[in-house]
């Protein structure tokens, strides 16, 4: 049975990897977080002392030859991300790192970076991505894109729940002001913005369980699946 391409958009802390994970174990494809692989590159600059702003994006563009993103499959079927080989998968989910990562995605010699590299990790189909343009630019001809929203204070709540069990101790309103700063860097940047592709399937999860998404979402694969098969 054809191998189909499945992009994962939407705004953040809408829970688009843990749908991505669970989509791609079910339908034994092969995961990819792009979000991660713009939190690495976030965590090479901060390591290295730069800033998104400025001057210093011509520094971050001159050291992107020399990260090299990869993910790790673990035991319990979780990837964890490799930079340059090392384990930075605890690092790059801190709030420090995911405001960066905003950041340098608005670099345009970065998006073209890591959007090569995605684009040959799907070539061959069988793998689900999320992200904020993959049904868009990365793969807009892909037979399944999703839209993921809720609104900015569902998804402020679930961040903060999440800092919270990882021992970080945030503020509320400090979380909640990300997530609209992000909304508005992602919707707003000019290199390849967040949008609903014409041709995706929104799912609103503000008042749906994890089980009652996934299960629709399954649904939505399954018969997208069938049809790709018959062509």
């Amino acid at each position: 049975m054809k191998k189909i391409i499945v992009a994962i958009d939407g705004y953040s802390s809408c829970g688009k990897s843990t749908i991505a994970k669970q989509l791609a174990k079910y339908a034994g494809y092969r995961y990819i977080d792009t979000g991660a692989m713009y939190r690495a590159v976030a965590l090479f600059a901060i390591s290295h002392q730069l800033s998104a702003t400025g001057d210093q994006q011509s520094a971050i563009i001159s050291l992107l030859p020399n990260i090299h993103i990869d993910f790790a499959l673990q035991p319990d079927g979780s990837q964890h991300v490799l930079l340059n080989g090392n384990d930075v998968e605890k690092q790059i989910r801190t709030l420090e790192v995911g405001n960066m990562a905003s950041q340098v995605a608005v670099i345009p010699e970065v998006r073209h970076f890591l959007v090569a590299q995605q684009q040959q990790m799907g070539k061959d189909g069988g793998i689900v991505m999320d992200g904020r343009d993959i049904g868009t630019v990365v793969f807009p001809h892909a037979e399944l894109k999703l839209f993921l929203t809720a609104s900015p204070e569902v998804r402020a709540e679930r961040r903060y729940k999440e800092l919270i069990e990882k021992g970080e101790h945030p503020v509320m309103a400090d979380v909640l002001a990300d997530v609209n700063d992000r909304d508005y860097r992602d919707t707003h940047r000019d290199e390849s913005p967040l949008r609903q592709a014409e041709d995706a399937v929104v799912v609103d999860n503000s008042t749906m369980t994890r089980e009652e998404q996934m299960t629709h979402i399954i649904g939505i694969f399954d018969s997208v699946k069938e049809v790709a098969s018959q062509r």
